[in-house]
């Protein structure tokens, strides 16, 4: 049998590197091969997370690039039915929300190809997210929908989708957290930022709703000036975000008090994570990484696809008005924690 995986952002290779050694234990029967589409082409966002979770080269490389969402769909649509044509897989395994996700899932769809979504029925009920079309085409196009929260469950019975085709089994980012832990442990990312355990904040941004308008991006750095003042900030800052900083002039008018580094490798940003007082983010994975590890996080958007890091979790969704993220950003740096736990086959062994 062969089977291409698909990778083009960050959290997709987390989620392909447990499948990854999973196949390679059945090398006799199944012939895996992985693609990488280019989607993330800054080499912090993507070849070091190659290195880090051990996987290797991609057997096909497309080197799409940035563009509008129109733009990289239609340049990874292009190139992947180049490959398919070739290579008459038996099955792709496409992951998450990005592109890549949804190109490949419609040139693999109008092939006859069969088609496996892991992380399928997370929903934001949010249209203006580009995440969410891509996730509700890519469920409707799939055969195989693995589900990573119960909410998936409800979500693609109401939409429709055959009890046949969905199957609960976990989250397998966290696969990748509890398999490398020892190698997160090891990590002295914290020593070379002179970083206090339990005493940083980690933040995140690179939600076009955050960091696009010239407002917004003020409004960011507003916010992470005003955390500054409490606690040292550490802000690796996505390639995305890093352009619209300077299209603003505004990485001078940043405290002091905040480390604006490169984006870091799996290993690093984890340690940093496990160790941070309080995470920040707009991210979807690092909400449910937070809740794994225990470490408070806010969500600086008005929803998540992820409810159970909120109704279970350790995570906040706080919206994007400052005065109210800031309020409750206060109360964690006070002491005010929330208790969190971990959701049901989250436990490394998806």
């Amino acid at each position: 049998m062969k089977i291409i995986s698909v990778v083009g952002a960050r959290p997709n290779f987390i989620k392909i590197a447990p499948l990854n050694k999973e196949f390679s234990r059945y090398s006799q029967r199944v012939n895996h091969k992985v693609i990488h589409t280019g989607q993330h082409f800054d080499e912090k966002m993507s070849k070091v997370f190659f290195n880090d979770l051990n996987l290797p080269e991609s057997d096909f490389y497309l080197a799409v690039g940035s563009g509008s969402h129109a733009v990289q769909t239609a340049k990874i649509m292009i190139e992947f039915e180049k490959v398919l044509l070739d290579e008459k897989p038996d099955l792709i395994i496409v992951v998450g929300d990005v592109n890549s996700t949804i190109a490949c899932s419609i040139v693999a769809s109008k092939l006859n190809i069969k088609i496996a979504h892991v992380e399928a029925g997370l929903r934001s009920f949010d249209r203006t997210m580009p995440e969410e079309i891509n996730r509700m085409v890519t469920d409707t196009l799939s055969d195989f929908l693995f589900v990573s929260e119960e909410s998936g469950l409800a979500n693609l019975k109401r939409e429709g989708i055959s009890d046949s085709k969905v199957f609960f089994v976990g989250n397998i980012m966290i696969d990748s957290l509890v398999y490398y832990m020892d190698r997160i442990d090891d990590s002295n990312i914290m020593a070379e930022y002179r970083l206090k355990n339990n005493n940083y904040i980690l933040a995140t941004f690179h939600r076009p709703s955050n960091v696009d308008s010239g407002s917004d991006i003020q409004s960011l750095v507003e916010l992470l000036n005003l955390l500054s003042e409490r606690r040292k900030l550490i802000f690796p800052v996505h390639p995305r975000t890093k352009k619209k900083l300077e299209e603003n002039d505004l990485i001078d008018k940043m405290n002091p008090n905040i480390i604006i580094t490169n984006p870091f490798g799996y290993i690093d940003f984890l340690y940093l994570m496990k160790n941070a007082e309080l995470v920040i983010t707009d991210s979807g994975g690092i909400q449910e990484e937070t809740t794994y590890l225990g470490v408070q996080c806010l969500t600086v958007r008005e929803n998540t696809e992820r409810p159970l890091t909120v109704n279970i979790g350790t995570n906040q969704l706080v919206g994007t008005d400052i005065p109210n993220i800031k309020s409750v950003a206060n109360e964690v740096l006070d002491g005010k924690v929330k208790k969190g736990g971990i959701p049901k086959l989250w436990d490394g062994k998806t």
